[in-house]
């Protein structure tokens, strides 16, 4: 039984619910593999003809890394995590049934690149959305390379050097959220569209799919790669503990 999610099916509609809320739903290495499963066993199901993700609470979609976890990095555990994304997001990249990501709030980091790895994205006012990486001393490989294909290289450039997160608005102007509607329609809109693509011939719609993946599949095993060689530079250096400590130190202070 999954500790860190919840799942459920509706009318062949599949729903994969982040519930850890109390850390904004931040992922670590379980919770990861728990996503993992339960993306391989929808679409290996017969009953579902579509997928969406969404987060427990209002505050955040994903916060992205867990941070306790990522803090105790070192060059060796930095490939490994890697290969672990690679894991993830070919999970996602490789499923041929549609994936609409449902924002309930905030997508930071690699949850931000997550997000775009589904097909159609619906978010309300009060969600954000960035790459604020660099502000925790974590390089961004993945994130440029997924970032660049959507945005291309200037705002690419922007995003990963500042880390500053955009609002809904702004990410429905430059394409990221297809859908704005208020927060209490999140999920009825995602789950509109999810049904109305689960009617959708399927063998067109998977071999679409399947070309998608095709035409970005050189550019993601070479972030993979070039992730591996600069995480491992990044954690030997000892930026990313250090201001991972700072981060925790300055968290302890408030409270």
């Amino acid at each position: 039984m999954a500790q860190f999610i919840l799942t459920g099916i509706q009318d062949k509609v599949a729903v994969i619910t982040l519930n850890r809320p109390e850390k904004l739903n931040a992922w670590n290495t379980e919770m990861r593999d728990e996503i993992i499963a339960a993306l391989r066993a929808f679409d290996a199901d017969p009953d579902v003809a579509a997928i969406i993700m969404t987060g427990a609470g209002d505050r955040a979609f994903c916060a992205g890394q867990d941070l306790e976890e990522a803090k105790h990095f070192d060059v060796a555990r930095s490939e490994e995590w890697m290969r672990e994304w690679e894991t993830y997001y070919d999970a996602l990249r490789g499923l041929s049934k549609p994936l609409i990501m449902a924002l309930n709030g905030t997508a930071a980091g690699s949850a931000f690149q997550v997000t775009l790895l589904g097909d159609i994205r619906v978010g309300h006012p009060g969600v954000r959305m960035g790459q604020p990486e660099i502000n925790s001393g974590i390089a961004s490989v993945t994130g440029p390379w997924i970032m660049r294909e959507m945005l291309g290289l200037s705002r690419t450039i922007e995003l990963t050097l500042t880390g500053r997160l955009m609002d809904a608005e702004e990410c429905r102007q430059v394409g990221l959220l297809h859908h704005v509607v208020p927060q209490d329609q999140v999920m009825p809109k995602a789950m509109e569209i999810a049904r109305e693509l689960a009617a959708k011939p399927p063998v067109a719609l998977r071999l679409d799919k399947q070309r998608f993946r095709e035409m970005t599949e050189p550019g993601f095993r070479d972030a993979i790669e070039a992730g591996i060689r600069i995480q491992a530079q990044s954690y030997a250096s000892g930026e990313p503990a250090r201001m991972m400590d700072a981060f925790f130190r300055k968290r302890a202070a408030k409270h």
